[in-house]
């Protein structure tokens, strides 16, 4: 058992990677309440069911007649898989597919104790239960309709996989260009509170309102400096004399980069396309650590324009 040539192992991990597609969309569809093509690729594969599902099948193969063997193997095998693939994703993407932050005796958030026992037993009834009738039906193949299948299905696979690389990518790229948008909008905030607050009675009030901007997103902060400009044109109108031209020229200054940083953030909403909004719909725990309030902008953007 397990002695396998290159196009049947390539066969073992597209099985699993569909198989693990169809358990996984399945199960976060009902606990969703709706349909969810769950996944980093935009096809029915999930890579990290079929490599975990070959792994065991290696790991396991010096034990296969001890059960006890088996299932340490499985725990070392799978855990590191996961925890290996955890960190990778997270450094190119700066984005976290899963998360075991909350669950008992977890590791960084991407590995945990329940899932660790969860793949020790898996790997057993992979080795004794689940792979039997899948190698069997391997066998059942002829050779070549085997191998055409499988380089078909590694061409679509390979495509796929890299498109959805591509545009992890970018979706990665996104993030930055937002946070760094939000930090000049933010200062460019402070500036109009300045402004507004120079020889204005409510001087007091735009200090509390800045401490309560602190937390707001690009949708409210562009709004709330509308709001800034639209309080300087009347106070110009008003009191004509209350700021010299210097502050003139400044305001509008401000105002033209603000014009300039709204067209960049129209542009960054048009860069999330469909196959970047589907991404984050279909992986509904995903979050960014050092991205966290310009992911949330994103998975608020992908849900509102899916409903």
């Amino acid at each position: 058992m397990f002695n396998y040539n290159g196009f049947q192992w390539l066969f073992f991990f597209y099985f699993y990677c569909f198989g693990g597609w169809c358990f996984e969309s399945v199960f976060v569809s009902l606990k969703s309440g709706k349909w969810v093509n769950r996944g980093f690729m935009r096809g029915p594969f999930l890579p990290l069911y079929g490599s975990g599902a070959t792994m065991m099948l290696v790991v396991s193969r010096p034990f296969q007649e001890n059960v006890l063997l088996t299932y340490i193997a499985g725990v070392i095998g799978a855990t590191a898989l996961e925890y290996v693939t955890g960190v990778v994703m997270e450094t190119l993407f700066q984005v976290r597919y899963w998360d075991y932050s909350e669950r008992f005796m977890n590791f960084q958030g991407r590995i945990c104790l329940r899932s660790s026992v969860v793949w020790g037993f898996f790997t057993i009834m992979m080795t004794k239960v689940i792979h039997r009738p899948i190698e069997q039906l391997m066998y059942s193949m002829p050779g070549r309709t085997l191998n055409y299948m499988t380089v078909l299905l590694t061409i679509y696979i390979v495509a796929d996989f890299t498109l959805s690389f591509k545009a992890a990518l970018d979706l990665r790229d996104i993030m930055i260009r937002m946070m760094r948008l939000r930090e000049e909008l933010e200062r460019m905030q402070k500036r109009l509170d300045v402004i507004i607050a120079f020889n204005n009675d409510e001087r007091e009030q735009k200090r509390l309102d800045r401490g309560e901007r602190r937390e707001i997103w690009l949708n409210d902060l562009t709004s709330s400096l509308e709001q800034a400009f639209a309080t300087l044109k009347e106070l110009l109108l008003s009191k004509p004399s209350a700021y010299g031209e210097s502050i003139r020229e400044e305001i509008a200054e401000l105002r033209g980069r603000f014009s300039l940083y709204r067209e960049r953030e129209r542009g960054e909403r048009k860069l999330l396309d469909f196959y970047k909004r589907d991404m984050i719909r279909n992986n509904p725990s995903m979050r960014s650590e050092t991205y966290e309030s310009a992911f949330e902008e994103l998975k608020k953007i992908a849900n509102s324009e899916e409903e």
